[in-house]
């Protein structure tokens, strides 16, 4: 199968919760872009198994949303299916549009069947490549696609304007459904089933079975230049990634430009993004590549040992070969991937990546911090229920925390329960900003290994500038825990093996030009430490993006304190945002009200323009 081209032109759950009085994103004057996605079922056929899936638009993966940097977006999702249903956004800031941010019980309840909600919200300051994916039990397993963002017209690339653009999303398949995989996981207490293939736009590829008509390819001219959109939407598995032959150029990671450096592979961690630069050989080499990714592996559970495979393919065969040659005959490369345990390499690809830093691109990163958080994120246990058998460690059931917290999913969204002040019985503001009990976290592990429950978010005034230090465990076994943050961007000033040591390690902090992500891997035994302005009112999820681990309860909410300004202007942000919540209906057997509304603006200012313009 082919491919269509761009133009150019731990397991542990951390969840932070911010509040807010205006979460109603300004009019834009300028374009708003409408999409609309039907989420139905539909039938698709993989590695000879035919399975009704959850997708957008009859397709798999989704579509592309494209949209300049500045622009508006109104993206109305139906939801036909048995399933409830919410999208996030991933990456995008939502600044000063929290409403819209998806995470279903967080920002919003999520859309029942039958029912709709139109996501309002606008880029600001982002160009490159995220993506969007359900944000509901495990359904992003299908349901996700790409977000590309293009610069500002007019606004040229900090590197050579590439001849094409080409998404590329890394997923997994599953013959089971998903929801049956995660639901008897959690019913009886043990590690769920792995996937059965990673894909590469939803194909498997020639290396596994019943697969080699189902293979991506991506056809290229010699002596070009093509931008690769790199982005890891599998649930549980991050992947080193290469193209035989081949060399690679980063220059943007999670939509932030960084400085372009070479590699011939890659590290991406599922909700990470990566843009590179590929440069096709001068002349028509007379061989097809291999472009293949597999698992990085730090935990002690099962995992997908499997690779998946794509073609990079040359067009064309020049005219001094006879036509009867075909491209079976070609010889074919493959690529060299690190060993599946390579921390050497994780490590090593994660110090290269630094932010651009011009003036027009700066790195502001926070000079002076206001509050400090250490969080151990990693693995746990809870005890079996009364009269059942669990099939995690010693007969308990697998857990995930942060600080000892494993996240009570609620059944009101956090965000509708504190803007209309009924946060009582919904969560506490008393997540503890460091390990109560400390402990060695990377030593012999504690004979105790049972977590605590509980809804508790971490509340920030607005504009607080934060430091968050996230230490691994070596609790059921150290393990890399890639570590999302809704609603910011953060930089990455350290991070380290061991023990992070407060009096020694920040001396070491990159404070100039350090990394600018939304998502960050802790490293397996180590630490990671970040830094961030809490300058977007809200209520933000903070989570691992390795599925398991968000449903063991990986994950804590941020509440930032919105600012005070004039009473009447208070006064409109709240009416204006309550007016998103008028129509509601009652989501059965919860407490979380359901949302349909439709949120446009005109006034003469916004040209509006159809998705496929």
């Amino acid at each position: 199968m082919g491919v269509s081209l761009l133009s150019s032109s731990p397991a542990f759950l951390v969840f932070f919760s911010f509040s807010t009085f205006c979460l109603l994103a300004d009019p834009v004057l300028g374009i708003t872009r409408h999409y609309k996605f039907d989420v139905k079922l539909h039938n698709v056929t993989r590695l000879c198994h035919t399975k009704s899936i959850v997708s957008v638009n009859g397709q798999f993966p989704g579509p592309r949303i494209v949209a300049r940097e500045g622009e508006q977006l109104l993206i109305k999702v139906v939801n036909h299916v048995p399933n409830n249903i919410s999208i996030h956004w991933h990456g995008i800031r939502q600044l000063r549009s929290g409403w819209a941010d998806g995470p279903a019980y967080v920002t919003q309840c999520p859309i029942q069947t039958g029912q709709s909600y139109v996501y309002n919200f606008t880029i600001v300051g982002q160009r490159g490549t995220l993506f969007w994916h359900a944000h509901i039990s495990w359904l992003r397993a299908t349901l996700y696609g790409p977000i590309v963002i293009l610069p500002k017209r007019g606004v040229p690339y900090p590197f050579a304007k590439p001849y094409k653009e080409v998404p590329i999303i890394f997923g997994e398949w599953f013959n089971a459904d998903p929801e049956a995989v995660i639901s008897q996981a959690l019913q009886t207490g043990g590690g769920p089933n792995v996937s059965d293939a990673y894909t590469i736009n939803g194909l498997p590829g020639p290396l596994y079975n019943c697969s080699a008509k189902d293979t991506f390819k991506l056809k290229v001219k010699p002596g070009k230049t093509y931008l690769l959109r790199l982005i890891n939407a599998a649930l549980n598995d991050e992947l080193f990634f290469s193209i035989a032959n081949h060399t690679l150029t980063i220059v943007d990671v999670d939509a932030i430009y960084v400085k372009p450096f070479e590699t011939e592979t890659l590290l991406i961690t599922p909700g990470q993004t990566t843009n590179v630069i590929l440069k096709t050989k001068p002349k028509y080499p007379n061989a097809t590549f291999l472009m293949t990714a597999r698992p990085y592996v730090t935990g002690q559970g099962t995992f997908d040992n499997s690779t998946v495979a794509g073609i990079l393919e040359y067009e064309s065969l020049p005219s001094n070969l006879h036509s009867s040659i075909s491209l079976e005959k070609l010889p074919l490369f493959k690529p060299n991937l690190p060993a599946l345990n390579d921390t050497s390499f994780a490590t090593n690809f994660a110090s290269k990546l630094r932010s651009l830093g011009t003036a027009q691109y700066p790195a502001n990163v926070p000079q002076k911090v206001d509050k400090r958080f250490f969080f151990t994120v990693g693995l746990g246990t809870s005890p079996c229920q009364l009269n059942q058998t669990c099939q995690g460690p010693n007969g308990t059931r697998f857990a995930a925390s942060v600080n000892n917290v494993s996240f009570a999913m609620p059944t009101t969204a956090l965000l509708q329960a504190h803007f209309f002040g009924q946060s009582n019985g919904v969560y506490t503001p008393d997540f503890p900003s460091s390990p109560i009990i400390p402990f060695n976290c990377t030593g012999t592990p504690p004979n105790n290994t049972m977590v605590s429950n509980g809804t508790k978010v971490v509340v920030l005034p607005f504009n607080t500038s934060v430091e968050l230090v996230m230490q691994d465990t070596s609790i059921l076994g150290a393990e890399s825990h890639p570590l999302h943050l809704h609603g910011f961007n953060f930089f990455v000033v350290g991070q380290g093996f061991g023990n992070f040591d407060p009096n020694k390690d920040p001396a070491k902090f990159n404070l100039i030009d350090p990394v600018e992500r939304n998502t960050v891997g802790v490293p397996s035994g180590g630490w990671v430490a970040i830094r961030f302005l809490a300058d977007n009112p809200g209520v933000w999820f903070m989570h691992c993006h390795l599925e398991v681990h968000t449903s063991w309860g990986l994950e804590d909410g941020l509440d930032c304190l919105g600012w005070r300004t004039s009473q009447s202007e208070t006064y409109a942000s709240a009416s204006r945002s309550s007016q998103m919540l008028i129509n509601t209906t009652h989501l059965v057997g919860s407490n979380c009200t359901g949302v349909e509304a439709s949120f446009s603006r005109d006034g003469g200012r916004a040209r509006n323009i159809e998705a496929n313009e």
